[in-house]
């Protein structure tokens, strides 16, 4: 691993994760709060460092994260993203084990827009034959 920062993006939903990846002990900020603090619910943390626990770099690496727009879970989504990019631009032999993980798959899922004429996205007004 280089002694620099890296920096990468990872995005899901409508969140985006600035993510910078340097070598350390294992810390992982975001917004500049500790992980456990920003995010409460365990499961969120443990989202988040699957690509580490995948190439066994959970204490080798420290990663700083500043996340934006969405919910929870669509931010944790967005971070685990960039860190698993972040782990690619270190090591391009980790490639195959990330990618077969499915974390290099950006999730293009989002809220359809609403269309005119509907109440919703694809939610018609009430059908009255008089």
């Amino acid at each position: 691993m280089a002694t620099n920062k890296i920096y990468s993006t990872g995005r899901r939903k409508t969140s985006i994760a600035r993510v910078y990846l340097t070598p350390g002990t294992g810390k992982i900020v975001i917004n500049k709060k500790p992980m456990d603090e920003y995010f409460r619910r365990q499961t969120l943390g443990l989202i988040i460092r699957q690509p580490l626990e995948l190439v066994n770099q959970t204490g080798a690496v420290d990663i700083i994260a500043y996340v934006a727009g969405g919910g929870w879970t669509g931010q944790a989504g967005a971070v685990r993203h960039g860190i698993a990019r972040a782990l690619l631009k270190a090591d391009a032999e980790l490639r195959d084990v990330i990618k077969k993980a499915g974390f290099l798959t950006r999730d293009p899922r989002m809220k359809e827009r609403k269309k005119y004429g509907l109440k919703a996205a694809r939610r018609a007004p009430q059908f009255s034959k008089r």
